[in-house]
């Protein structure tokens, strides 16, 4: 059997009731639900929340909520494998055997069904853990400046000033959408940002994680543009 999580906590602080707050005329959540239940990759879809409200919502658009996450998993320091864990474990307890988990953020409008499918085929295909959704930097990271105690300007890598950008390595960063795992691999804790997992790459247009006020109104933004593109609007 194969398990989507949607993990969906209620005490998000930057963008208040941020997994149930309308974008695109329905809740943030619905749209990773949907596009779980779409993809026809799971026997089950559950949110993982410890909020009532989220909990209603998520059943209207047709997830389940089999448990309210313990409050010792939804604080500010909580990761995304523990809360797998919590509801692996949870799920179990009856003898339910899950082969693969995918975890699902609630956060991730553009999230589309054929990229989840795609991510279950890449970890299938490979012999690694898990297999996460990807994208390139738009900018050359070994380029990167920070700011110094004066506030003057220093490269982090400046033994590449001289480097034609074309001649720099390709960098990738975590898209923020989904990470298909093997149970095991959730269970025994093994880290996802390493060599046990496989990239899913996605196009940077299509990928928009939402944490701050700035990243909500650009992802507005690129919704409008997607929509008008499609003559919607």
């Amino acid at each position: 059997m194969r398990l989507a999580v949607i993990p969906a906590r209620g005490g998000s602080k930057r963008i208040p009731r941020k997994n149930i707050k309308e974008f695109g005329g329905k809740p943030l959540i619905a749209w990773s639900i949907e596009a779980a239940l779409k993809s026809k990759c799971f026997d089950r879809v559950i949110v993982s929340t410890d909020d009532v409200e989220i909990s209603n919502v998520a059943k209207n658009y047709g997830a389940d909520v089999p448990f309210i996450r313990p409050e010792n998993l939804s604080d500010d320091f909580t990761g995304t494998i523990p809360v797998i864990q919590h509801a692996i474990q949870s799920l179990s307890s009856d003898g339910t055997d899950f082969q693969e988990v995918c975890c699902l953020y609630a956060t991730a409008p553009f999230v589309r069904p054929d990229d989840i499918s795609r991510g279950l085929h890449e970890l299938n295909l490979s012999d690694a853990s898990y297999a996460f959704s990807v994208t390139k930097y738009p900018f050359p990271i070994q380029r990167a400046v920070r700011l110094n105690e004066e506030g003057r300007v220093q490269m982090f890598s400046p033994e590449m000033f001289s480097v034609r950008s074309q001649d720099l390595e390709e960098a990738y960063h975590d898209a923020g959408q989904f990470y298909w795992g093997k149970t095991q691999a959730w269970l025994r804790g093994t880290r996802i940002f390493s060599v046990e997992s496989v990239p899913v790459h996605l196009p940077m247009h299509l990928v928009q994680d939402i944490d701050t006020e700035e990243d909500w109104i650009r992802a507005e933004w690129m919704f409008k543009a997607f929509a008008l593109a499609s003559g919607e609007n």
